[in-house]
């Protein structure tokens, strides 16, 4: 069988496997943000945080949720990372924005990040201060166990079809969650132009 059939077979196993269940318990929370008043912050390095600066997008033109991606400042992120580590990117930038219990965090990542294995600790640090500051913590993973899946208040892990595809799989079902979500008629306010 062809890599592009096999490929392509995964995504739709993946997309029949989903737990829809967690996806509804997400949108009803940033629900629950939008009426609060609440700003949703979407966190995500490499390829999640272009996911994340499209899903603003979104979530704000769609969505009518405030919403940002601090990877779109990049001037910001590499001052923070230059002056204070790579660590606490998230940490400044959600302390200076103010973050409080009405908003959300969302974590769109592969792993979710790790401590032990010193992989997007600055997932993990922002995931912590976001619960000492008693904010709604989301994500949409790659795998179990890592910082997010075990401490985010609803996470969705996407079916790990096949451990050499997992990277591509979780970033291209990033996507699709977050437009699900968006389209989503409890929390659309708005028409796309086609």
């Amino acid at each position: 069988m062809s890599f592009t059939i096999e490929y392509m077979k995964e995504v739709s196993k993946i997309a029949e496997s989903i737990d829809t269940s967690k996806i509804e318990e997400m949108i009803d929370s940033l629900v629950e943000v939008r009426n609060s008043g609440g700003r949703l912050f979407i966190l995500g390095v490499g390829g999640s945080a272009g996911n994340a600066s499209h899903a603003v997008n979104d979530f704000r033109k769609l969505a009518g949720i405030e919403s940002y991606a601090p990877t779109d400042n990049v001037s910001e992120l590499t001052a923070r990372a230059n002056d204070e580590g790579f660590e606490t990117i998230f940490v400044g930038y959600l302390s200076v924005s103010k973050l409080s219990a009405r908003d959300c965090v969302l974590i769109l990542s592969v792993g979710g990040g790790d401590l032990d294995k010193g992989v997007s600790t600055n997932l993990c640090s922002a995931i912590d201060y976001a619960k000492l500051k008693g904010a709604k913590v989301m994500g949409i993973v790659g795998r179990e166990g890592g910082h997010t899946h075990k401490f985010a208040n609803h996470c969705l892990v996407i079916p790990p079809i096949n451990s050499a595809a997992v990277t591509p799989h979780s970033e291209a079902f990033q996507a699709i969650v977050w437009h699900l979500m968006v389209s989503h008629p409890k929390i659309k306010t708005n028409a796309t132009k086609w």
